[in-house]
């Protein structure tokens, strides 16, 4: 009876100490987002974007990013990773799969976050207003404004929000920490690809990653709260 004492405990204990931490984070995502975002809108950024976008660069020609020819193949095939068409289809799968799983709750979780993160980053673009960079050749087509990076804040959004929801339904660690672990890297990886390809700035990467990030933190807390253990898929195993 002593062993079990202290997991319940804790187990009664989580939910609670979830809110404070979600909250905390998203409340930093949320000044460093400001934060940067003022940086930018005054120019005092342009500086540092300027070196470390020059940094993926052949100093002789910077039409040409660093690297053997295939490697800008292999960014292109990283950076469409985070494109529309590639999350559209993936969060699709994924709704469809909770929604054959008898899950509605989770697939309707999923779909809400995904839409309203996209919102939010029209929003945010057409808000901020800033343009592409202009000192070196793009890699590839971009549209729209560049603050903050649609591929960056998209990718996080979907990657953080699958990887926390498998991971918060996980009853081991090691699932946990395998689910987070790759879809941090993902994420991470899709916005490198953009700097490499030219058509982000480095803050616009930056402002992407936590903008994505604490908008995924709101989503599991929201899907947590309101599904609670009933997101588990089926007998002893989650998701």
């Amino acid at each position: 009876m002593q062993i079990d004492a202290k997991p319940a405990g804790w187990k009664a204990h989580w939910p609670e100490y979830t809110t404070e931490i979600v909250i905390a984070l998203v409340s930093l995502g949320l000044l460093a987002f400001i934060k940067l975002a003022g940086g930018v809108s005054a120019g005092r950024t342009r500086g540092f974007d300027a070196h470390l976008l020059l940094m993926f660069r052949n100093p002789e020609d910077l039409s040409d990013p660093l690297g053997p020819p295939w490697m800008e193949v292999f960014v292109r095939d990283l950076t469409a990773l985070g494109g529309f068409g590639t999350l559209t289809l993936l969060t699709v799968a994924a709704c469809g799969y909770l929604w054959l799983r008898r899950k509605p709750g989770l697939a309707l979780s999923l779909a809400l976050s995904v839409g309203g993160g996209l919102i939010l980053n029209t929003v945010l673009k057409g808000f901020i207003g800033r343009p592409r960079p202009d000192i070196v050749p793009h890699g590839t087509s971009a549209a729209l404004a560049s603050f903050p990076s649609g591929h960056a804040m998209m990718a996080a959004v979907v990657y953080l929000t699958l990887g926390a929801m498998l991971a918060y339904f996980s009853e081991r660690t090691r699932f946990k920490v395998y689910f987070l672990f790759w879809s941090v890297l993902l994420t991470v990886l899709v916005g490198i690809s953009r700097l490499y390809l030219g058509v982000h700035w480095p803050t616009d990467i930056v402002a992407g990653w936590i903008a994505g990030a604490a908008w995924a933190l709101v989503c599991l807390l929201v899907t947590s709260k309101v599904l609670g253990d009933g997101a588990r898929i089926g007998g002893g195993d989650p998701i």
